[in-house]
């Protein structure tokens, strides 16, 4: 009788047999569990070192990055130690095919194939830092206004420059865990895109850095802003990425893959989370702004009220509680959220980043149902746009 393989058991072997064959290109391991709470994620990648091939491992914290160095077998065991133990994700990819492994809040793992990468991997120790914005980026950064002809970033501008970098390597980050699709190109919508500075970008990281065929539309109610992208998309080359007037409730959209508004005013963000959460878009990513509606709603307990008599705390307080109840939502309707500082204060007050993972085969999570309506009910919130939009009553 033959003997059933698990699907920790087949990772395994698809990981070693990658390793032994040269096809391995790197390794993610996700979804902590237990331990340092500033652990994000194991990134691993093959290197040639003095002594030969090794396996370098990046343990990635919320302000530092650990890497150390591990012969093949070495790595290999460490792996096996920590898939499913320490880590509730892993993502392979080598130049044969993708693999990824994951575990549902019961620990049973799932297994799913996707497609392979290309090229092979740079395996130098010393590498160069990869560029998250290809040079060509200048064309569209010049005519945005952002940097002069001579490339150098204009008066005023430093700030949008340093943002549109910030977020394209935090992007980078996000997209790994991301199940994007392998069998067609990644649709990806940018809501209330404005000046289009980071659709620019996310387009050019997908085709020009990434090298994963994608489309890209930016989604903007003024018209004018909109003949101004479009124009700049056409004379700079990039037919994949387009421009649409409309509002994020009415826009006319394929289904989006990757769904990104940055500060969306008051309840547009719970609009623009609700299109992707209706749609399963495997990765939301908004920056909200100006959360204006619970704030005549707060009635907390009686030993926040001296605080909140003051009109800057319950500014405060009502930014907490909307976004808190965005990400315990996200939760419940079976995302895997991630709430952190987008761009430091000094550059702008509205710094607040939400990124959801879409988690293949989750359901609807009632444990973080009982969470939202626990912190409804010690503000004294009786409604909320997004929670209203999905159904979700306190």
């Amino acid at each position: 009788m033959a003997m059933t393989v698990s699907p920790q058991e087949d990772f395994a072997a698809r990981l070693a047999a990658s390793v032994q064959n040269g096809s391995f290109a790197r390794l993610t391991l996700g979804k902590p569990r237990g331990g340092d709470p500033t652990l994000q994620k194991i990134l691993i990648r093959p290197v040639t070192l003095k002594s030969g091939p090794h396996l370098s491992f990046v343990w990635r914290h919320d302000t530092r990055d650990i890497t150390k160095n591990l012969p093949p077998v070495e790595a290999l065991r460490d792996i096996g130690r920590l898939i499913g133990t320490q880590f509730h994700s892993a993502h392979l990819a080598t130049t044969q095919q993708g693999v990824q492994l994951e575990f549902n809040k019961k620990g049973e793992p799932r297994l799913h194939l996707g497609r392979s990468v290309a090229p092979f991997p740079d395996t130098a120790h010393d590498r160069a830092k990869p560029r998250l914005l290809s040079a060509d980026a200048q064309d569209w950064l010049q005519q945005l206004g952002v940097t002069n002809p001579a490339g150098l970033v204009r008066e005023g501008m430093a700030d949008k420059h340093r943002q549109i970098h910030k977020f394209t390597e935090i992007l980078s980050h996000l997209v790994e865990d991301a199940p994007l699709p392998d069998d067609r190109p990644v649709e990806i919508t940018d809501m209330g895109c404005g000046k289009g500075y980071l659709t620019f970008a996310t387009h050019d990281f997908f085709d020009r850095v990434w090298q994963r065929p994608a489309r890209v539309c930016g989604v903007e109610a003024r018209p004018e802003l909109v003949t101004l992208c479009n124009r700049i998309a056409h004379d700079t080359g990039r037919p994949k990425l387009s421009f649409i007037s409309g509002t994020i409730q009415e826009a006319e959209l394929p289904a989006p893959d990757v769904l990104i508004a940055l500060h969306a005013c008051d309840t547009a963000t719970d609009d623009a989370i609700v299109r992707g959460i209706k749609h399963d878009t495997a990765l939301i990513v908004v920056a909200p702004c100006c959360q204006k509606e619970l704030r005549p709603q707060l009635t907390a307990a009686p030993v926040l009220a001296p605080a909140l008599r003051h009109g800057i705390f319950q500014e405060r307080h009502a930014e907490f509680v909307t976004d808190a109840l965005r990400a315990l939502l996200l939760e419940w309707a079976g995302y895997e959220t991630k709430v952190f500082e987008f761009i430091s204060t000094e550059h702008t007050a509205k710094n607040l980043m939400i990124a959801a993972t879409r988690r293949p085969g989750i359901a609807r999570d009632e444990a973080a149902a009982t969470k939202v309506r626990e912190l409804a009910a010690f503000y004294g919130i009786k409604t909320q746009a997004l929670a209203r939009q999905l159904g979700f009553t306190f």
